[in-house]
């Protein structure tokens, strides 16, 4: 029996096939990680998409998705870490559980869809991920087919201040590090929605091997682990306000540097570098703290 019962008949047709579109075929391809199932529900041509960033003051409010092809990405990047994690629940009746779409307003050939989620998920590890925010769709009928033109996404539910119902600190579920670390999370997100902070990484690979003799070899493996970091908290360099950097050599500052502004576009996170001495054969150690996308 399918887990998808439409709470709008065949007589508001309309309010139907916008249910259809938004709840059931974007669970489905969500959990499948399929993009291809849902490409045909939107509108490219002035596409826009607003992450409120689970604020309710619309002065946080970013303009992360300009475009459709860079709400692509972020779908597909979400589908997979939300794939990719061992949920001791089902995802799919969980996420379906979490779900509110009732409020669809229509005038003409344009709507304004409220879409919720009040629930949460249970991981392998005990944890339990919360689904709390809100998103609100401006749809489009075109040749009779309703199509999503943009959204104001990530708003919180219910609206004001909701920090007191989140957990303040939050491994991400797909997080790892390397067999030889020591007592500390690789990675955690504060206030989750909020900031992303990683522990010092260095030049290794997940069997605890280190990765290059020189420091222009250890600074790209090393950044190279930081952004895997980030990414599996839903961040990524280009969200990175703050570095500090580790070196066992200063005199090796202008080659680390040569690497290091590769991976960096303007405005340029803050840094601090100093020389240390550093464990194994490291020649670099890099922390990093950052804001969600």
């Amino acid at each position: 029996m399918s887990l998808f019962i439409n709470p709008f008949n065949q007589h508001d047709p309309d309010r139907y096939s916008i249910w259809e579109m938004l709840v059931k075929r974007d669970i489905e391809a969500f959990i499948e990680n399929d993009w291809e199932a849902v490409a045909g529900d939107f509108i490219e041509e002035g596409f826009m998409g607003i992450d409120a960033r689970s604020s309710d003051n619309p002065d946080s409010w970013n303009l992360s998705f300009p475009d459709l092809k860079s709400y692509r990405q972020f779908w597909l990047e979400q589908a997979a870490n939300f794939t990719g994690t061992d949920w001791e629940d089902d995802p799919k009746k969980k996420l379906l559980e979490a779900t509110t779409m009732r409020d669809i307003d229509i005038s003409g050939n344009s709507a304004l869809v409220h879409k919720k989620f009040d629930g949460a998920i249970k991981k392998k590890n005990g944890r339990i991920e919360l689904l709390n925010w809100q998103t609100l769709y401006r749809c489009r009928k075109v040749k009779g087919q309703w199509k999503i033109t943009g959204f104001t996404g990530f708003l919180p539910h219910p609206m004001g201040n909701v920090a007191a119902s989140k957990p303040p600190v939050e491994l991400p579920g797909n997080a790892s590090q390397h067999v030889t670390a020591g007592p500390y999370s690789p990675v955690l997100k504060i206030n989750p929605g909020q900031l992303v902070v990683i522990s010092g990484q260095a030049a290794l690979n997940q069997e605890g091997k280190t990765i290059g003799d020189t420091i222009e070899e250890q600074t790209k493996v090393t950044l190279e682990n930081c952004r895997n970091q980030l990414e599996s908290a839903g961040s990524s360099l280009n969200e990175v306000f703050k570095v500090n950097v580790y070196l066992k050599d200063i005199s090796h500052w202008p080659r680390f540097n040569a690497v290091y502004r590769d991976y960096f576009t303007e405005p340029l996170p803050v840094r601090a570098v100093v020389q240390t001495g550093l464990l194994y054969d490291f020649l670099v150690e890099i922390e990093m703290w950052a804001i969600r996308k």
